[in-house]
């Protein structure tokens, strides 16, 4: 058993409808590797006495970040076939809060992206490999996309979307990106997604408003990198961005300040508010500063922030998710804890695993991240376990 005690802790309060709110006063008490209690820290000294405790020096304690868009970081990519790239990511993302993610795979011979997915399926079925961050399942961005929009994504492996190819491993894909304008207005793979489970998004699209909104009325239901590689918003022809603030459907969005402009993603939360997740889309050079690194099989160069293909495409992001939610904090004007609600109540609803993360209440696993009022990631506990401490 262990008191996590003097802390802000991030929680749903009733006064404020259910939105997450920084409140003092309470200890959260963990025992094997779950939450047992958040209690009055007056309390936890009488009726716990002698209950290990660990200080939390007054800093924001939240449940634990849950990053749904990453192909790699620290060196490490989802694509990558040795063995300890996956591992990589696991023992690294602590340190950006994050307990649990999806790797992100990226258009490339089908092959290559089955290898991917069975990598991460050894993951999700043995979590002890991790030894830090969890492995949920994977998101498979590409290669169902439109050659058009396909962003730094190489045109040569883009294909039309077949349930076939993704059916021995519906049970790791989580989220698959598709250009609905490639289908012919034929969804029956959408419809054999969602029959296993399989949450299908809009993105690499150049999909027309009413294309859009079909494939929403058809089972599509969430959108990748609103505002990237997408049709943009014009007042005569709305595009896949207008469609996406129009309906109400959960959208992803890279607050790196490179991918979408301050004010564009204080637009995107004043109109989806709680339908936005925050995403890193991050690629290996994530964590490793400027440079030259790799994405997709293709040369990309790092400097001040921003990865580019050698023409100039922006290239993923280098951001972590500690930067995305002080980033959007900031830049849509709203308090941090109610940015961290859409780094882990909204993606784990979206997920459905909302009843074991995503909220710091007794039942569910004690994955917590501590941070201090500049997002600094402080401290990181994975299942009651701590794998990061600054």
């Amino acid at each position: 058993m262990l008191a996590i005690v003097n802390g802000r802790l991030i929680l749903p309060d009733d006064r404020a409808g259910g939105r997450f709110e920084a409140i003092s006063g309470l200890a959260l008490l963990i025992e094997d590797g779950r939450i047992a209690e958040v209690m009055p820290e007056v309390r936890l000294r009488a009726d716990h006495s002698d209950c290990p405790v660990w200080d939390a020096r007054g800093q924001y304690v939240s449940p634990g970040f849950i990053s749904i868009h990453i192909h790699g970081c620290f060196g490490a990519d989802t694509m990558d076939e040795k063995p300890d790239a996956m591992k990589t990511m696991c023992q690294n993302l602590p340190s950006q809060g994050v307990t649990s993610f999806l790797p992100t795979t990226i258009t490339a011979d089908m092959e290559d992206i089955q290898a991917a997915l069975g990598r991460v399926r050894e993951y999700m079925k043995n979590p002890w490999l991790a030894q830090g961050a969890e492995v949920l399942g994977a998101n498979m961005e590409g290669p169902f996309i439109s050659p058009l929009h396909k962003g730094s994504h190489q045109a040569r492996h883009i294909k039309t979307a077949h349930f076939s190819h993704i059916e021995p491993y519906a049970d790791v894909v989580k989220y698959v990106t598709v250009a609905p304008e490639e289908m012919g207005g034929d969804y029956g793979f959408v419809q054999k997604c969602r029959e296993a489970g399989i949450i299908v998004a809009i993105g690499h699209s150049g999909a027309i408003y009413e294309e859009a909104v079909e494939a929403f009325q058809h089972g599509v239901s969430h959108a990748t990198h609103l505002y990237n590689a997408m049709s943009p918003l014009h007042h005569r022809e709305p595009g896949v961005v207008g469609a996406v603030l129009d309906e109400d459907y959960v959208a992803e969005i890279i607050a790196d300040d490179v991918h979408c402009h301050p004010a564009a993603q204080r637009l995107a939360y004043r109109l989806k508010g709680d339908k936005l997740v925050l995403i890193t889309d991050s690629c290996r050079a994530c964590g490793q500063g400027d440079g030259v690194s790799e994405l997709g099989g293709q040369q990309i160069y790092v400097e001040g922030g921003l990865a580019t293909l050698a023409d100039g495409t922006l290239a993923a992001s280098v951001a972590s998710m500690d930067m995305v939610v002080r980033n959007f904090a900031r830049n849509a004007g709203i308090s941090i804890p109610r940015a961290v609600e859409l780094a882990t109540r909204v993606p784990a609803q979206e997920l459905g695993c909302l009843d074991q993360r995503g909220i710091l209440e007794p039942g569910r696993l004690a994955n917590i991240t501590v941070f201090d009022d500049e997002v600094n990631i402080c401290a990181t506990f994975v299942r009651g376990q701590i794998c990061y401490s600054n």
